[in-house]
């Protein structure tokens, strides 16, 4: 086994974290890292480094921030010699002249067991979908939208109460062994990539502020399930009177209910209960404009009346 010239192409704290675990491999060179531009960012909209461009600054790795991979962009990583390139969440397509360029090619940890959930939300789309499992796929990337074959799968089980933020930190734990365990492998010679399933297939669109706003008219199910999608970007949302409300937590309350969705049915210590279009979900942890979220109990000491029973958080 030779050592690997290897680059690097990441934007968010899921790449990041992949990443940090490659630089800590010795018997391999991580020679260049590719990363977005930096994007505004927070109240004051400053230009805001990524996290990938945080770890490749500590580490003192070359670093290129092309903001498409046109033919310059194309000579600049031509020059670094690449065995491989391994590629998370980067959000950028990769022309075919790129994915040719690595010895061994380009491989992608996706956060989805291909071919369900191909595209840009993963993580999201598999919550709000009621999916009982999820996991890693590594790939050998082509031209195509995450259809490239599979060099390795980690799968697992999700739990009832399973949101988008838990969902991200035990994808990290199945993909990081899986990406070293992939590039030793490659090094070595002993990879072996399986075409994907031709059924079952479905595309993790990219998710908009419109997805998390609350439709009351769905059963509780289906917006129990969308708050917990949301959780923790961009949050689901609805609006009573003039207030946008964030919604972080719930749970679902059983039996029926004779009311129309949205009408707030109770608001104690336990929180506040919601009528659906089917059922109900009772409100647990949620956040005013411009205030950090709190558990209902203790938003409630001071906004009693705006949450009394009766009121009706307005329909999508």
């Amino acid at each position: 086994m030779g050592a690997l010239r290897i680059g690097f192409a990441g934007t968010p704290d899921f790449a990041a974290r992949h990443l940090q675990a490659l630089l800590k491999q010795p018997e391999h060179s991580l020679v260049a890292v590719w990363t977005q531009p930096d994007r505004r960012a927070g109240r004051g909209k400053q230009p805001t480094p990524s996290p990938v461009k945080q770890v490749a600054l500590e580490a003192k790795i070359p670093l290129l921030q092309p903001v498409k991979l046109d033919p310059d962009a194309q000579s600049a990583m031509a020059a670094q010699n690449l065995d491989l390139l391994v590629v998370v969440a980067y959000g950028l397509l990769l022309p075919q002249a790129v994915l040719d360029m690595p010895r061994l090619g380009c491989i992608n940890v996706h956060a989805s067991l291909l071919p369900r959930w191909r595209g840009a939300a993963p993580i999201q789309r598999c919550i709000e979908a009621g999916d009982k499992h999820s996991g890693i796929c590594i790939m050998q990337m082509d031209a195509g939208l995450d259809t490239g074959p599979a060099l390795k799968r980690s799968a697992f089980e999700l739990t009832p109460r399973e949101t988008a933020a838990s969902l991200h930190d035990r994808l990290l734990q199945a993909g990081v062994p899986a990406l070293l365990e992939c590039v030793e492998e490659l090094a070595c010679g002993t990879a072996v990539a399986q075409p994907q399933p031709e059924t079952g297939i479905t595309y993790a669109h990219k998710i908009s502020k419109a997805d998390a706003r609350i439709q009351w008219q769905l059963p509780a199910l289906a917006i129990d399930r969308q708050i917990r999608a949301f959780n923790p970007v961009p949050v689901a949302h609805t609006q009573l009177d003039d207030l946008v409300i964030r919604i972080w937590q719930c749970e679902l309350v059983p039996g029926p209910v004779d009311a129309e969705p949205g009408t707030i049915l109770g608001a104690d210590k336990e929180g506040i209960r919601v009528a659906c279009g089917e059922g109900s979900i009772r409100i647990q942890r949620l956040q005013l404009p411009g205030k950090k979220a709190l558990p209902a109990a203790d938003l409630l000491r001071g906004q009693a009346v705006t949450f009394a029973p009766g009121k009706r958080f307005n329909p999508a």
